[in-house]
């Protein structure tokens, strides 16, 4: 796999890589990432291509997705560690 190209995001890196007959797009954030694997002959076959496929209603959908991965994430993490119910000693 290498890369063949980069597409500009102010909050996202987005890789676009070339492997075996197919691009793949990864998004990434500070704590997520997405793959899409696009297969050539699918109309998809140029780094063109793929620039025009992910456009930025594509880049959109993928920032809603990584919203909905962040607020499941946070919830797990809530029921593993709920907060204490301690309360802080009384300083006077």
């Amino acid at each position: 796999m290498r890369i063949v190209g980069n597409i500009d995001h102010p909050i996202m890196k987005i890789t676009v890589f070339q492997m075996d007959g197919r691009y793949s797009v990864k998004f990434e954030t500070a704590h997520y990432e997405q793959t899409f694997k696009i297969r050539k002959g699918t109309g998809v076959d140029s780094l063109d291509d793929v620039h025009d496929l992910m456009d930025p209603e594509f880049q959109e959908k993928v920032l809603d997705r990584f919203n909905s991965m962040h607020v499941q994430m946070a919830d797990a993490m809530m029921k593993k560690n709920p907060p204490s119910e301690e309360e802080f000693e009384e300083i006077i």
